[in-house]
This record gives C-alpha cells, structure tokens and sequence, in this order.
C-alpha cells in the first residue's frame, strides 16, 4: 500500500484504488504509526498522541479497539503487529510520503554538483506534498514544524539547482509567494535578487535587498548578512556574480565519491581539513572540486604553494590568491597583519595546496589566520599533516578498481574517441596502483600503443623498478616508476624540449618558449607533449605538472641566464605601456607572467646584479598597481648588498627604486634615505622610469625643497611632468591655496588624457570633483568622480576605488542622499577591509558615522567613530581620518547636549591637526569648535577655517547650519568684523578660546 500524511490522510492500494481508515481516531491512530512506518510504536506514545496529556480511564482497552478496527480496514494489505513494546504497521519506510520526501531531499542535496540532478530531485521531492504536513494528527505540532521547515529547505534548495542552470525569470513569482510566507528568510531574498538579476532587472533586485534590510531591522533589529550585502555590493556594481577563484580544469573529474562526500560532511563544522596521500594521488584535483561544486561553503580562494621555495613568502602567495596589493602604503604596515585584517570580517575557504616542502611555515599560517578570522576555513593538501590543534585529515588513497578503470576509460576516449574497453584495462591500473596521475599518462598512450602493448610494457618496467632503492618512501618508487615509463616513451626531442621547459615557475607563451629553450620550431613537439600529457595548455600558455617537471628537472641544461634575459626584455618591452593607453592589456600580461618574472630576478640578483637593477627598475610600477611590493623587501636588500654603496653608471634610477623597494615594510632608515637623496640630488637626467619621484616621495616623505630639481628631471616626460602637478596640487590644496592645487590638477588631467594612463586620469578626477562640489556644482562633480571611478574599476584597485566611492559618498550626503552615500560608504568599508587598507576602512567609517549622526542616530555614529579612530594607523597618511573621526566624535556629543565633552573631542582634533601634513585638517577642527562656541567667537573662527581652506566651506551641512546660527545672533556688520579678524589670525584663531 502507499500512504499520505503531506496533506489529508491519503491510503491506496498498489493498484491505486483508495482504502478509507475510518474516523478521526483511526486516521490519526494510523498517523502515528506511519511517523515511524516499520518500527514499534509504544502503547504510552499512541495514547498520548491520541487523547493528550489528559487520557480518559481505559484508554489502554480503547486503543486496542482502535487498532483492531484500522487492521480489519487495511487487510489484507497491510498489517500491524502487537510486539512486547507497542505496535508496529508493516510497511517499509518509502511507502509513507513523509519518508520518501526526507530521502528524496537528502539525495537532491548530495547531488548538488549535478543541479540538473539535484533540481529533478528535489522536484519529486515536492510534489509528494499535497497540503499541510498531518493534518489528522493536531497536537504534533512540531513534527509538524519539523516536515514544513525541511519542505522550505527543499524549496530552497531547488531553486538554487534551477538558478545554478541559468533559471531565473521563471523563479520570481514564486520566490515572492515564500518570502510572503516566510519573510525572514536570507536565502530567500538572496535568491529572489539572483532571479531577478537572471532576468534583467537589476534595479528591483536592488529593491529586494532594501526590504530585507528594512524588514529584519525592524524584526530582529539585525543587519544583513555578509553573504546577502556581498551580493548586494556586486548589484551595486553592476558586475557578474563572483565566481569562484579556482584553476580551470581542461578534463571531467572521475570518481572520488567517498572522498567528497566525506569533505561535505566535515566542512560545515571542521575549520582545517587536510587531504593527505601520495603524490599523484589527485588531492589538488580533489580539493578544486570540493571547492568549486559543494553548497553550504564559504567562497573559496586558490593558493598554489608549489612555487614557494621560501616558508617566509607563503604569506605574499596568499594576498597574491586574494587579488590585493599594497599600494601606496605606510612603510611600517605588516604584511601579516595586513593580511589578517583583511580576512577578519570574512567569509572564505582557503584552498592551500601542496603544503608539503613547507609544512612547519603553512601550519604556522593556518595556525594564525584560524585563530584571528573566524569566518575562514582552510582546506590543505600535504604529503604529510600540518600537525596543529583542530585539523581532520582526509586520507586520499589510491583509487579503487572500479573508478581508476573509468577514469583511465575518460581519458582513452580523449585520445581514441573509438576506444570500448579492454579486458587488461582492470590489469593496467592496478599495475599502476590506482594513482591518477599515472593512470592518465598511461591512458594517453593508447594513442601510439594498443591496449595489450600497454599493459606489457607495464609489467615490464614495474618489476625493474621494485628491486629499487628501499630507503625511498614506496609513494616516491611508485611515483618515479610512472612518470620514468612515460618518459622513456618520449623520443628524444620531446625529451630535450620537455627538460628545457623545467626552466619555467608559472608556464610559458610559445614565444617565451622560443626565446629560452633554443630549439627551432617548437609548436609540433609541445603539440605532441601535450597530447601525451606531459604539458597542459590553456589559453596559449603551456604548463608542466610539478611532478613530471621535477622528474625533467634532474638532466635538464643550465637555461637560467636565458630564463632571465627573456624576461628582462619582456618586462624593459611593457613598461612604457604601463602608462598609457595600454595598460589593462601590459598588466595582464605581466600578471600572467609573474612567478617566471621573480624568478628571472633572483637568479639575476646572484648572477648579474645590474641586469636585476634594470628588472626591478621596470617591475616596480607593475607591483604598485598590482602587486604586493613589501613580497620584494628581501630581495631588494639582497640586490642593494650585490651592487655596493652606489648605482652603477646610468642605472642611478634603478638604484632608487631598489631602494625604494628594500624600505617598504622596514621602518625608518636615515643612512639609505640620506644615501638615495645625494644620489637623486646628483642625477641629472633624462628620466626612463618617471615614477621614481612619487614612488620616492611615498616612501621617504615630500621633499619641497627638490622641487626645482624634479622639475628639471621630469622636462622630457609628459607624464612625469603630470605626475608632479598631481603631488604640487596635492601639496596646494593641504595649504590652502584650492585655486593653484586646481590648476595643478586641471593640467595633469589634460596630460593624462593625452597619454590614457587611467591610474592618472583617477587621482586627478578626485579633487576636481571636490573642487567642483565645493563651488556647488554638484552635478558636475559627480560626473566627475563617476568618470575616475570608471577608470579604476578597468584597473581592479582597490584602494583608488575605495577612495573615489568614499568622495562621491560625501557629495551625495552634502546635497540630502543619505541612503545613496551610505551605501557608497559601505561599498567603500568592503573593498578596504578585503584589500587589508586600515586607513581607507577608517574614512569609510567615518563616512558612516557622519550619514548617521546627520540622520539623528547618535549611537549609531557614535559606534562608526570609535571603529575609525581604532582603524587608523600611526602613520600620516592617517592624521586627517584621526583628526575628522574626532570631530565627529565631538559633534556626536554635541548632538545629545553635552557640550562640554564636545568642546573636549574638538580641543584634541585641533591639537592633532597641528601635527599634519596640511592646513585642511586645521581647519575643519576650526569649524567644529565654531559650533559650540558663542556668536562672535564663531564668526571668527569660521574665518580662520576659511583662511586655512583657502575658501569658504557653503556645503557642508555642519558648517553650514554654525553659520546660519552666528549670522541670527549678530548683524551683519558685527559677523563680518569676527570673520575677518579670524581670516587674519588663522591657525592661532583655533587654538584659542
């Protein structure tokens, strides 16, 4: 029989025909039974289920009654048996819908890899529902709770297969009818804003996260998700959905059932697991697939260790996997504290991979950023365990019978698509003990051997190869064994090509390969090196497994010196492109080419140290708007030892900047500064890297006095003559003199334009969008700043970005946007903190502080202020956000009337913004302290903001509202005279009172 408890109580014999089970006291007797279809139910729970706390007297007679009358009206179909304990209907579990349901939903979520799989499912899954859950049976309330919540699990989850197989438009109606029902539901919302987004209507997505936000505020008083703000942030943007950061795979993924399985259920509750196994046993392969197709896991983020031959630079290879880069950042920023801060609010799953060679530093790492992050996981692949408190190992064994020989059968059909099978294919992989690795090189023989060839050969070479040499670990023999077979299949060419290519860390274009490996016409034996898969090749770069490359590695030529050449003339080749029109594509090129760039710069830096001056020289821009540069520290202090006290003749540029590079991340350093000062004072040009000069001035402070000299310097490049108006109207503007920093900054942009650098373009559309708001041309301003958003948005920089977003934020909350800025600030607070920059997190901060306070939430601004002040560092890049973080915090107190305290924060900011770089500070402390002091004092301290400024300050609406105040308490004669005597006294104005 089949039965129905997803609704009305359902009964019907096999053939479809309906049993009646009588009343409400059979149907609900018959209710309880099914609950627990094949197993005893006791006499007490039947009972209770059917008469409540409160039974009448002889209940136990008049359930024996009742159970006789269900078994005369199920028979001869179904029976229920007396046992010691209870009852028990005879019937298996998958003939009650409530079981089936449960089994189905479980199987649609295994299947989550497969959506298509999944969504049919979970489908039949669902439609098994025909009502509310035991409507025969009322007091089971939360068995009731129990069935409708796994229901909503499984609409869920369907709907995620249907999205994941580009459903979307169909979804909405739907998803609006649950989140009706169920209005506090994240993942609904969620999925209704990607349905939406599917069917191209971004902008009532962006809606739907306004209704979340404003619903579980009001119901829980709760913010989103970070999971439902970052989708909301990517609507904002208008980009695709973040896919996972993960190598492509070129073949299917065969097998490994248990093992992923085994990973879904210890990943939810397990912060570290490791796959360990031998080498070629597939844990890389395994741990890409376990990252990229299991639901309920963090994003996850690829980290190749294998190129990491130093412990200390795993830290650099994980900012790398995560796509930040430093910047122009405070030489005393740590690079670890760095990376801590910009996982500590994160949801991530940190793929380390190949962990062996560096086990003792990776366990450190795991060790740290599990204790410091909480939302990261780690899952690590290792030859051996990291060994520290919290780790579940994943054991990867060789693969079963059954699996090796599909996955050798998937990788034969690649090279013969005719191929069926073989009686010996069972015998070839189990000769080559189940691992992957080798039983994918065997596999592509079959395009030159027959099936029995193969396995003969086999045989062969693996009795040769046991009576080696014991001491090795049995991985390592059987390891060697395979990829040795396989070479000695190669012919000679192949060989030499396949030796010359060990040379490169990353993979290599078919130029690089021509250009270091010395053999004509390479194309036809890296095709055919492919084809036997000794090389893998994705979008024209040719990549060899680490195994077989260090297998080559052992009879591979000395090639280092033409390794490094290449690459030097590569990176003198891109460099002019970096400033120019041409970035974008320069810039990907040499991202691509990153792990062979360092490597041809620690071989210079040993072999040729002026050849590595002329490389650094040319990488040190590529690493500021792309790279970690504190990764180079190391080297550039290894290189400074290698060239001596002074540059070599023509290279006084290249020096500079190796000396840039040795300071970042070292702190104060007066001999080296004073050093590199003579060195710049006695050059005299023509420049070849112009961005010598900002880079020298980040890192060892302005210089007022070169001036002239760096005018001289920069003549014959029009960038770099841009570059310094850029720095001469930043140093204009933080003195008070908008009109030259305006000027400054009009003419970079021309030149800027004229060039297509988008770095330039960028950090000059910001303050003439400032300039342009502070004249009340709003809307220009906008245009503005939307323009140089733009342009770093091409360049993936974070930190310009959060820069810009934070600016156009505070024009809209001048002009009444409240919501608008605050969602710039917000999208601001996530870029800084996923880049690791405390002092752009610290004016995102702040920004929000100042749209709640202007909004009259006090508390709200005041917990914003508190988290800027604790984000800035002691450096002086962070005296004004310290300095505006105070104020606000004054203006806060102001704002509940405690205007004593207020006067206090205000005293404290002015004494700071003494210690700055610039007058603006100064005088924004001066406006502050003008909004609690008395009328005339006022006035004149307005006028000594608007001396500092250079120009009045008509909107911002703080000072706005101070002058409005002043200008009602006295006339206009007497305001007037205040403002002018504070225009006279200036900084001496705001320090008294």
């Amino acid at each position: 029989m089949r039965f129905g408890i997803l609704g009305p109580l359902e009964v019907r014999t096999d053939d479809g025909t309906p049993v009646d089970p009588g009343g409400p006291r059979p149907r609900a007797l018959l209710t309880l039974l099914l609950l627990d279809a094949g197993r005893t139910v006791s006499a007490e729970r039947l009972v209770d289920g059917l008469y409540g706390a409160r039974p009448p007297a002889g209940a136990a007679n008049a359930l024996q009654s009742q159970i006789s009358r269900l078994r005369r009206r199920l028979a001869p179909h179904t029976e229920i048996e007396a046992t010691p304990a209870g009852y028990r209907i005879v019937t298996a579990p998958d003939t009650v819908d409530a079981h089936l349901f449960e089994r189905l939903a479980a199987q649609g979520r295994a299947a989550a890899a497969d959506p298509r799989q999944a969504a049919a499912r979970l489908a039949d899954a669902l439609a098994l529902w025909r009502g509310p859950a035991l409507p025969d049976l009322p007091d089971a309330r939360a068995e009731a709770a129990r069935l409708e919540e796994l229901r909503l699990s499984a609409f869920q989850d369907r709907i995620e297969a249907e999205l994941a197989l580009g459903g979307g438009p169909g979804l909405v109606p739907e998803l609006r009818t649950l989140l009706a029902a169920h209005p506090l539901s994240e993942r609904l919302y969620g999925q209704l804003m990607r349905a939406l987004r599917a069917d191209g209507r971004p902008a009532e997505a962006l809606t739907v996260y306004a209704e979340a936000r404003r619903t579980l505020a009001d119901e829980l008083g709760a913010d989103p998700s970070p999971e439902l703000a970052a989708l909301h942030l990517e609507l904002l943007r208008g980009a695709e959905p973040e896919r996972p950061r993960l190598p492509v795979q070129l073949t299917r993924f065969v097998g490994r059932e248990p093992e992923l399985a085994r990973i879904a259920a210890l990943l939810p509750d397990s912060r570290l697991l490791t796959l360990t196994g031998p080498g070629g046993a597939g844990k890389t392969r395994l741990a890409i697939e376990a990252a990229a197709t299991l639901t309920g896991i963090p994003a996850p983020c690829f980290v190749e260790l294998a190129p990491v031959t130093d412990g200390g630079r795993i830290v650099y290879a994980v900012l790398a996997a995560l796509g930040m880069r430093d910047g122009f950042r405070s030489p005393a920023t740590d690079v670890t504290d760095r990376l801590l801060a910009a996982l500590e609010d994160r949801e991530l799953l940190l793929v380390l991979d190949n962990c062996e060679h560096l086990v003792e530093h990776a366990a450190r790492l795991a060790s740290l950023l599990l204790s410091a992050c909480p939302g990261v996981r780690i899952l690590a692949t290792s030859r051996e365990s990291l060994g520290i408190t919290g780790e579940v190992l994943v054991p990867v064994p060789p693969l079963p019978s059954e699996p090796a020989v599909r996955l050798f059968l998937d990788r034969a059909r690649a090279v013969r698509p005719d191929f069926d099978g073989h009686a010996r294919v069972a015998d070839v992989c189990a000769a080559l003990d189940g691992l992957p690795l080798a039983i994918e090189l065997a596999a592509a023989r079959l395009r030159t051997l027959t099936p029995d060839e193969l396995a003969d050969r086999l045989d062969d070479r693996f009795r040769l190869l046991s009576r080696g040499d014991r001491s090795k670990a049995p991985r390592h023999r059987t390891l060697r064994a395979v990829v040795e077979w396989s070479w000695d299949l190669l012919d000679e060419e192949e060989r030499e090509l396949a030796r010359r290519l060990t040379v490169f860390a990353g993979g290599a274009s078919l130029e690089a390969v021509e250009a270091v490996c010395g053999l004509p016409y390479p194309e036809d034996v890296l095709a055919s090196l492919v084809e036997k898969s000794f090389l893998e090749v994705s979008e024209g770069r040719y990549r060899m497994l680490e195994t077989i490359r260090a297998f080559a590695a052992q009879e591979a030529p000395d090639l280092g010196d033409a390794h490094a050449a290449h690459f030097l003339r590569l990176a003198e080749r891109a460099e002019p492109h970096l400033r120019g029109a041409e970035q974008l594509p320069w810039l990907a090129r040499l991202a691509a080419e990153r792990a062979d760039l360092d490597t041809a710069l620690h071989h210079l830096v040993r072999h040729d140290p002026v050849g590595a001056l002329r490389l650094m020289g040319c990488l040190s821009w590529f690493w500021r708007l792309r790279g970690v540069h504190g990764e180079r520290v190391s080297t550039a202090r290894e290189l400074l030892a290698a060239v001596g006290d002074g540059p070599p003749p023509g290279l006084e540029e290249e020096y500079v900047l190796c000396a840039i590079n040795a300071l970042s991340g070292a702190g104060e350093e007066p001999e080296l500064i004073a050093r590199v000062d003579d060195v710049l004072a006695a050059y005299r040009g023509p420049l070849r890297l112009p961005y010598v000069l900002v880079l020298w001035a980040v890192a060892a402070g302005p210089r007022p006095a070169t001036d002239d000299h760096a005018r001289t310097l920069a003549a014959g490049s029009p960038w770099a003559r841009a570059l310094l108006d850029v720095g001469f109207g930043f140093r204009a503007q933080f003195a008070g003199r908008p009109r030259e920093a305006e000027e400054c900054f009009t003419r970079a942009l021309r030149s800027y334009r004229a060039t297509g650098d988008r770095w330039g373009l960028a950090n000059c559309l910001d303050p003439l969008g400032m300039f342009a708001h502070a004249r009340g041309e709003t809307e220009r301003a906008l245009r503005l700043l939307d323009e140089g958003l733009a342009h770093v948005r091409e360049l993936a920089a974070p930190e310009e970005t959060a820069d810009l977003l934070r600016t156009r934020g505070t024009v809209l909350l001048h002009r009444g946007d409240t919501a608008g800025a605050v969602g710039h600030f917000e999208e601001a607070l996530t870029l800084a903190r996923g880049a690791g920059l405390p002092d752009k997190v610290a004016a995102a901060r702040r920004g929000l502080g100042d749209a709640a306070r202007l909004s009259g939430d006090t508390a709200r601004a005041r917990v914003h202020y508190e988290s800027a002040l604790r984000e800035c560092a002691a450096n002086w890049f962070s005296v004004g956000e310290t300095v505006r973080a105070l104020i606000g915090l004054g203006r806060t107190a102001a704002a509940e009337g405690h205007t004593e305290e207020a006067v206090d924060w205000f005293r404290q900011a002015a004494g700071l913004a003494g210690e700055g770089p610039g007058d603006l500070e100064l005088a924004d402390a001066a406006e502050a302290l003008a909004s609690v002091a008395a009328p005339e004092r006022a006035a004149e301290l307005l006028g000594a903001a608007a001396a500092l400024r250079g120009a009045g300050n008509a909107v911002d609406p703080d000072v706005v509202r101070t002058e409005r105040n002043a200008r009602a308490e006295l006339s206009a004669q007497a305001y007037d005279k205040a403002f002018d005597q504070g225009r006279a006294l200036r900084s001496a104005a705001v320090s008294e009172r």
